[in-house]
């Protein structure tokens, strides 16, 4: 029987056992990662709650929320973005073609330029803001920024240092040490919340407490992973001359990828910069008719704090699968990449898409019916009153509709940076901040602040749309009857599964009282988990079985249908 086959049959079976193989090697990576990235998402939730109790929504809470945001932001484009994305491939080349010494002197050379970069950025943007200070009126909001943004900046060195560190580590196939990382932050942060913070008074001295205390956990966090890295054989070994060389590389490779990953971020940043700048005075409603306040204040007092909140939430949907694909799936489609293999990279990239659909679906969804009772449930504490509560619910809801649409966003521009497409992702980003900003000046004057939310979220589904349309043009259609027949068993297993959510909420009525809020969150979420998951089984949606564990030959399934 096996004479009658040509050779090449023969290496296809071969070929095809190590492709299910590495399939197995997806699912179990992604997996661990989204199970480790939960836990730091939890942690995160209740470290909000925290930081909602005791400052509420409100100056404080508006500062820190924007202070904050400028480290993340270079976080994630310098460390968990760009660099990381640019560094992977180069890395993997130098390992195979050149051997383990030569690539510990590509770690060296990238990590000692990137912390020279990130101290000139932190030594000019701290005489900045001591300038800007200066001319602040005293006690002012905009000067409690600038010292919260001050004391916050050294966080930038630790945090991007600790983001390459990963990036090798996830070169090498190590994911459990990066994942865990954001749980030590937050252990640090909920130390200063609860454990100091309260024995201090003033507000002001409590935030600058907690900030202290994020310094902290940024040290542990980059000392980790270099221990790691340190017990793989990693010793720092520099040639000035080829490892700057190197760099120059990355840094010409990274320069497109952070314009393209930046966008989420970039446009969650205006938000909050608008949400910020065009508020009024705390007190005084968005409703007033005073008109002693200049036309542009429509925001009441809090709405900055509101989207930090609302981009938290829906970053854990997202944090929790998004990334964590992202994580697993890259290496693989740049392999698919570098040997040629289109076949395999698009049948990954539809792969990856069809998981995003089977949970970033609900996700959105359920997002959009728990918004209310989940703010009620999480923050209502403390100086965050329940106006706070349902301030944050609508910015909640109108981001997590676009839940789906940032996972796509994510996995999309990870094909198309394996296929070394840096310039198509810039084009589509720059677009859609346009379109961004252009929807926030539209919906700002009759949705307010929740307006902000919602076209970021619309952004976010037409990038994706665009993505998919252009991506086409790289490397062929993607099987598109596949994410359709994905998306249609997940769209009617989310129907179904929004219809028992809005049941239970019309049955177990609002009450003020813990055990009720937790009830009405609990009661909803746990009917809905297991609602979906039947029909996931009952519809056959083969990926999300093998996500779970629960589908022994659905990698095979995936592999021939």
């Amino acid at each position: 029987m096996d004479d009658s086959k040509p050779p090449s049959l023969s290496e296809e079976e071969q070929s095809q056992v190590v492709d299910d193989d590495h399939s197995r090697g997806l699912f179990t990576g992604l997996r661990t990662v989204s199970l480790l990235t939960l836990l730091s998402r939890v942690l995160g939730m209740i470290r909000d709650i925290g930081m909602a109790t005791l400052f509420g929504n409100g100056p404080i809470m508006d500062s820190f929320s924007v202070a904050f945001k400028l480290p993340n932001l270079a976080r994630r484009l310098l460390g968990e973005g760009a660099l990381s994305t640019a560094f992977l491939p180069t890395y993997i080349r130098e390992l195979e073609q050149n051997g383990r010494d030569a690539s510990w002197k590509l770690v060296t050379a990238v990590l000692f330029w990137l912390m020279i970069f990130c101290f000139l950025v932190v030594a000019f943007s701290e005489g900045f803001l001591v300038l800007m200070s200066g001319v602040a009126a005293p006690n002012s909001e905009s000067q409690l920024l600038f010292w919260l943004a001050g004391l916050l900046l050294p966080y930038l060195i630790l945090i991007c240092l600790a983001a390459q560190i990963n990036a090798t580590l996830h070169a090498l196939n190590h994911f459990s040490i990066p994942a865990l990382l954001p749980t030590v932050l937050n252990l640090f942060w909920m130390v200063g919340i609860w454990l100091i913070a309260p024995f201090f008074s003033d507000a002001q001295t409590k935030i600058t407490v907690i900030c202290l205390s994020i310094l902290m956990g940024g040290f542990v966090q980059l000392l980790l992973p270099f221990l790691k890295l340190l017990q793989l054989g990693y010793r720092p070994r520099m040639q000035w001359q080829s490892g700057f060389e190197q760099v120059q590389t990355i840094a010409v490779i990274m320069a497109p990828i952070v314009v393209g990953l930046s966008i989420t971020q970039l446009n969650t940043l205006i938000d909050s910069l608008l949400a910020w700048g065009m508020a009024k005075p705390e007190g005084i409603s968005a409703a007033s008719s005073d008109t002693s306040f200049p036309f542009w204040q429509i925001f009441e007092s809090g709405t900055a704090s509101a989207l930090y909140f609302g981009q938290r939430m829906y970053q854990f949907p997202l944090g929790v699968f998004g990334v964590a694909l992202g994580t697993v799936l890259y290496p693989r489609l740049s392999r698919h990449a570098e040997r040629k293999n289109e076949d395999l990279l698009r049948q990954d990239l539809t792969l990856g898409l069809q998981l995003v659909l089977g949970v970033g679906l609900p996700a959105s969804l359920g997002l959009y019916l728990m918004a209310e009772p989940l703010s009620l449930l999480l923050f209502q504490y403390g100086d965050f009153d329940v106006h706070d509560a349902f301030q944050t619910a609508e910015m909640i809801r109108y981001y997590g509709v676009g839940v789906f649409a940032f996972m796509a966003v994510l996995i999309l521009n990870r094909g198309f940076y394996a296929i070394g497409d840096t310039r198509t992702p810039v084009r589509i980003g720059v677009l859609i901040v346009v379109v961004n900003l252009l929807l926030n000046l539209l919906f700002i004057w009759w949705l307010k602040g929740k307006g902000l939310a919602l076209a970021t979220s619309l952004a976010a589904m037409i990038q994706s749309g665009l993505s998919i349309w252009l991506i086409r043009e790289k490397i062929g259609s993607l099987d598109f009857s596949k994410i359709m027949r994905t998306c249609l068993r997940a769209g009617l297993a989310t129907i179904i599964m929004a219809i028992v959510i809005i049941a239970e909420l019309q049955i177990i009525s609002p009450a003020t009282q813990f055990f009720y809020r937790l009830l009405r969150v609990f009661i909803p979420v746990s009917s809905a988990v297991v609602v979906y998951l039947l029909l996931v089984r009952l519809l056959g949606i083969q990926e999300l079985l093998t996500l779970l564990g629960a589908g022994k030959n659905s990698v095979e399934h995936h592999q021939k249908s």
